[in-house]
C-alpha cells in the first residue's frame, strides 16, 4: 500500500458493499456483509468500500485501518435499534473510562479513517430517547434489563463514578452513533449524520482529527444527544460544518473527576471554524468533563443563533482541570437565553442542591479544583437575548483569572418571560432579577468596547 498525503493511500482496493451480498431494503440486516468487506480491505493492507444508493439497515460496525468508507448520494446506512446487539466495549462515558454499549459505528487503535460521501448514516434513534426517558419518569435507579447488568458487572464501582444526567446509575449506557477510539488520521466529510441514540460524533484520544462539512442533526427533544464531543484529543479542525442537536453542539472535553486526572489526557490544538449550530444547549461549548484540562482552543466564523447559550465553559468542584488558551472570535449569537456562559457552579448529574460542591464560600483547592484562565472573546454579537447579556461565575478559590472580552454587542429581550437564572444550569447563586451581564470571582475580568442594550444596568458585579 502506497501512504501519501498525510497518512491516506493514493492507491487502494475499491470494494462495492454489493459484492458482499448486502441488500438495500431497508429490511435486511447487512451487518454480515460490512464485517466481510472489511476483513477483506484488512487482507489488502487497506481499500475503500462504496456504499450505493439504498436503504442499508445493520448493526454495529468497525472500521479497521487504512480504510476508505463511502456513502454515495442516496445512500442510507439505518441502524437496527436492539439494545442487545451492540455488545460491552470499552469506551470513555461522560468523562469516565469505562464499558459501554458498542458505538454504531466504532474504530479502535486505528490509522488513517477515512468517512466521506453525499450519504446519511442514521442513528434510528427514537426507541432509545424513548427507553431512557421511561427509565427516568419511573426512577429507575439500578441495572434491570440483562445487557445493563453485563455492563454493570463490567464496571465495579459505576455507582460512584461521575456523571452528566445521561443515567450512570441503570448503566443503560447508551452508544454513540460514531465513535473512535486511540485512533490517528481521522477525517469525516460531507455526509449527513441524523438520530443518534445518544452523543452524536465522539472521537476519544484521537491525534490528527478533521471534520469537514459533515451535516448532523437530532430532535431538540432527543436527551443527551450531543453533536460532536473532542475528547482528549490533540490537533482538531471543525470546518463548516452544520450541527442542530438535543444537547450541546460543538464540545469540548478531557474526562471528568478522579478518572479523568488519572488519565490525564488534555485536549490541545483545537479549531472551530465557519460551523453553524442551532437549538442546542450550547452552541461551542468547553465542558463540563474538564479534568485533564484543554487548552489552544480557537473558534471563529460561526453561527450560533438560535442556540441556548452561545460560548459555553462549564464546570464544577470536583471534575478538575485547567482551561487556558481559549480565543471565540467573530461569533454571531442571536435569539439565545444567554449568549455567554461561563459557569464553575455546573449542576447536571448532581441532585442534593445543598452540597458543599456548590458552596458560596471557599473551599480548599485540590487536584480536583477547576480552573478557567487567559481566556478572550472578540467581535461578538448577539440580540434577543432571552435571559441575560452574559453570565461568568468562577469559584470563590478559584476565580476566573486573565478573562478579556472585546468589540461585542449584545441586545436583551425585555419582553421575553425568560429568567435570568436560566442563564445557565446551577445550583447555589442567589437569585437576580435583571437580565444583565452577570460576574461573580472574576476580578480580572476586562471589558473594552463592549455594548450591552437592554437592561437598565449593563453589568452586575457581586
Amino acid at each position: 500500500m502506497i501512504i501519501k498525503n498525510g497518512g491516506f493511500s493514493d492507491k487502494m482496493t475499491n470494494l462495492n458493499l454489493k459484492k458482499f451480498g448486502a441488500k438495500p431494503d431497508g429490511i435486511f440486516n447487512n451487518g454480515e456483509a460490512f464485517k466481510t468487506a472489511f476483513e477483506e480491505i484488512v487482507k489488502n493492507g487497506g481499500g475503500k468500500l462504496t456504499v450505493d444508493a439504498g436503504n442499508w439497515l445493520t448493526g454495529p460496525i468497525d472500521i479497521p485501518s487504512d480504510t476508505t468508507l463511502e456513502l454515495s448520494e442516496g445512500a442510507r446506512i439505518v441502524f437496527v435499534d436492539d439494545p442487545a446487539l451492540y455488545p460491552p466495549a470499552f469506551t470513555r462515558w461522560e468523562g469516565v473510562e469505562c464499558y459501554g454499549m458498542h458505538a454504531l459505528v466504532r474504530s479502535s487503535d486505528s490509522k488513517n479513517i477515512k468517512i466521506t460521501g453525499k450519504g446519511t448514516i442514521d442513528g434510528n434513534g427514537e426507541r432509545w430517547w424513548k427507553t431512557v426517558k421511561d427509565k427516568k419518569a419511573r426512577k429507575q435507579s439500578k441495572p434491570e434489563e440483562p445487557y445493563e447488568i453485563a455492563l454493570a458487572k463490567l464496571n465495579p464501582g459505576y455507582e460512584n463514578q461521575a456523571g452528566g444526567g445521561g443515567g450512570r446509575e441503570t448503566q443503560f449506557l447508551r452508544p454513540a452513533l460514531i465513535e473512535f477510539i486511540n485512533c490517528e488520521n481521522v477525517v469525516l466529510e460531507g455526509i449527513k449524520i441524523v438520530d443518534s441514540p445518544f452523543w452524536t460524533v465522539h472521537p476519544i484520544y484521537v491525534k490528527n482529527l478533521t471534520l469537514e462539512k459533515i451535516h448532523i442533526e437530532n430532535p431538540y427533544s432527543a436527551p443527551n444527544t450531543d453533536g460532536i464531543d473532542v475528547d482528549s484529543c490533540e490537533n482538531v479542525k471543525i470546518i463548516d460544518c452544520f450541527v442542530a442537536v438535543g444537547d450541546d453542539g460543538i464540545c469540548i472535553k478531557s474526562g471528568s473527576g478522579p478518572d479523568g486526572i488519572r488519565v490525564n489526557r488534555p485536549t490541545v490544538n483545537v479549531e472551530v471554524k465557519g460551523c453553524t449550530v442551532r437549538n442546542a444547549h450550547g452552541g461551542i461549548v468547553l465542558g463540563s468533563e474538564t479534568a485533564a484540562g484543554m487548552s489552544g482552543i480557537h473558534a471563529s466564523d460561526c453561527d450560533l443563533s438560535g442556540t441556548d447559550r452561545g460560548i459555553r465553559i462549564k464546570s464544577r468542584r470536583g471534575r478538575g482541570g485547567d482551561i487556558n488558551d481559549i480565543e471565540l472570535k467573530n461569533l454571531v449569537m442571536n435569539d439565545t437565553l444567554c449568549p455567554i456562559a461561563m459557569n464553575m457552579y455546573y449542576k447536571c448529574g448532581i441532585t442534593d442542591t445543598k452540597s458543599p460542591l456548590f458552596s458560596l464560600e471557599k473551599m480548599p483547592v485540590t487536584s480536583e479544583t477547576p480552573r478557567i484562565h487567559n481566556v478572550k472573546i472578540i467581535g461578538c454579537k448577539g440580540t434577543g437575548c432571552k435571559a441575560s447579556a452574559g453570565f461568568i461565575v468562577g469559584l470563590p478559590e478559584m476565580p476566573i483569572d486573565n478573562l478579556e472580552i472585546r468589540d461585542c454587542h449584545f441586545t436583551t429581550d425585555e419582553n421575553s418571560d425568560r429568567s435570568p437564572m436560566e442563564s445557565d444550569m446551577f445550583y447555589g447563586l442567589p437569585e437576580v432579577s435583571v437580565k444583565s451581564f452577570r460576574i461573580r470571582n472574576a476580578p480580572g475580568a476586562k471589558f473594552e468596547n463592549v455594548t450591552i442594550e437592554g437592561p437598565k444596568e449593563t453589568f452586575i458585579y457581586e
